[in-house]
């Protein structure tokens, strides 16, 4: 029988002493198209009007026991990141940026190590930006059940009770009981990703759980067991965050020391070696959403099992989810299915083997297709910008500026370019000049000429752009000054 935890006592009492660390540096290739590289599934609004990262930063700053949030990311969606943030009126209390991949283990030693220079007793909540939780009430219950064994050096997992043998999590078992409610329990034995067999039998024994990805622990704890397993990670992370610099509103780590540190998860560098592991048993609605399937279980259902998003058609058709971008889908007779239109893709797979999708971006990986990374929109700090038609020698864009944003001040060596603005009103610098072009006005732009596009109102500024020249790549671009830190 688990204790009652009276969540509002325990506000009082613990207010503003966890801190909440986000991780969000996923590709989320598995819920491709939708989701991609340059701008994967934490950033989407999957199952509310919230995207996922928006979710886990609410989840948390409501209560009164939480401080706000540090973000860890990487280079490509610090911009989003503080956009999505600005949206839900939250101000981070710091965002590091990672200057390449080093998995979540270094990313946990840079948030530690930042955490305790400005507090050393802090106790750091863990939890990925990608997943799906019901009630956040839920979640603080299980935190705050294991946070008197994180205060007092334990590492704390939480375990989510098996719906079903699932072969892409990991999965945790509780021994000796560390207190006398039956809420938290030392880790017995880890068991990553299971065949489905395994994961039958484990959910059967009913001693595992699934690992959850969500950790509760003191940031030096953490630092003091990183110190004895792996002495060199630690180093080269502390070696980074010295040498790191601010760069408006995000900290950069320096990419020399912070390339050295080896990429590992924190289950296999940390919590599956350490003797101080726990797990909280937490019961609570929860999903990582690792495949379309896990998307279509979490979202509410019609009655004949569908879930669709966009304009779709069914008839006669079951148990299927069917999104829809621009394009109108007709499903007829259809049982088990997913399919996802985007406008520069198609996917359709059974439903049961929709976790496969990761293998067919890495076909396209390594046929060198830009659907496996980009997205036909593109988002900039600025605002962004969608391709909406190429051919040779031309590619048409449609840019969408911010009010008070501007581009960089930049250049073409291979490329004119035409502006036509169909809403709002353009500040433009072309060369030498300076002039403002209002809505059904143009500007063109020569090869080679430097100039700027500036949003001088206080409505977004909407405009199309003509590029004609022998070379399209958004790699032609030099930047002469730039407000983002690029140039």
């Amino acid at each position: 029988m688990h204790e009652i935890v009276d969540i509002d006592r325990l506000k009082g009492k613990m207010r503003a002493q966890i801190h909440p660390v986000i991780l969000s540096g996923g590709a989320g290739t598995r819920l491709w198209p939708l989701s991609r590289a340059s701008f994967p599934k934490q950033f989407l609004p999957l199952v509310s009007e919230r995207t996922l990262f928006q979710e886990t930063a609410l989840r948390n700053i409501e209560d009164a026991g939480f401080a706000l949030p540090i973000v860890v990311c990487n280079e490509e969606h610090r911009f989003v990141i503080d956009d999505q943030l600005a949206q839900i009126n939250i101000r981070p209390r710091q965002i590091l940026v990672e200057p390449v991949a080093r998995n979540t283990a270094p990313a946990l030693a840079i948030a530690a190590l930042w955490l305790v220079a400005e507090e050393p007793d802090a106790v750091m909540l863990v939890q990925p930006s990608d997943q799906a939780i019901g009630a956040a009430a839920d979640l603080h219950r299980a935190v705050f059940a294991g946070l008197s064994a994180a205060k007092e050096g334990r590492l704390v997992v939480l375990g989510i009770k098996p719906t079903h043998p699932e072969t892409g999590y990991g999965y945790v078992a509780g021994g000796r009981a560390l207190d006398g409610n039956g809420a938290i329990f030392a880790v017995d034995r880890f068991i990553e990703k299971p065949d489905r067999d395994t994961a039958r039998q484990l959910i059967e024994s009913e001693r595992f759980h699934w690992s959850s990805g969500i950790f509760l622990f003191g940031a030096q704890h953490y630092l003091d067991e990183l110190e004895r397993l792996h002495p060199a990670m630690l180093s080269a992370c502390r070696a980074a965050l010295q040498n790191g610099r601010s760069d408006f509103d995000f900290f950069r780590l320096d990419a020399a020391f912070f390339e050295q540190a080896p990429a590992l998860s924190i289950d296999c560098a940390v919590m599956e070696r350490t003797d101080r592991a726990a797990v909280v048993l937490a019961d609570m609605a929860w999903s990582d959403i690792s495949s379309w399937q896990a998307l279509w279980e979490t979202i509410p259902r019609d009655a004949a099992g569908n879930v669709t998003r966009g304009p779709v058609f069914l008839d006669s058709t079951r148990n299927a989810y069917i999104h829809a971008e621009g394009r109108l889908i007709a499903a007829i007779g259809l049982d088990n299915i997913v399919a996802v239109s985007t406008d520069d893709a198609i996917l359709i797979a059974s439903a049961d083997r929709s976790g496969d999708v990761a293998g067919i971006v890495k076909q396209l990986q390594e046929n060198d297709r830009t659907e496996a990374v980009q997205h036909v929109t593109c988002y900039r700090p600025w605002g962004c910008y969608k391709t909406v038609d190429n051919g040779h020698r031309f590619q048409v864009k449609r840019i969408t500026v911010k009010p008070g944003a501007k581009l960089s001040l930049q250049k073409h060596f291979h490329r004119a370019e035409h502006w036509v603005v169909v809403q709002g009103t353009a500040l433009v610098q072309r060369g030498a000049d300076t002039m403002l072009v209002s809505e059904n006005q143009s500007v063109y732009i020569p090869v080679g000429t430097e100039h700027r596009l500036e949003n001088p109102g206080k409505v977004p500024l909407h405009l199309i752009e003509v590029q004609s020249g022998a070379y399209l790549g958004e790699d032609d671009i030099v930047r002469l000054a730039d407000g983002y830190g690029r140039s």
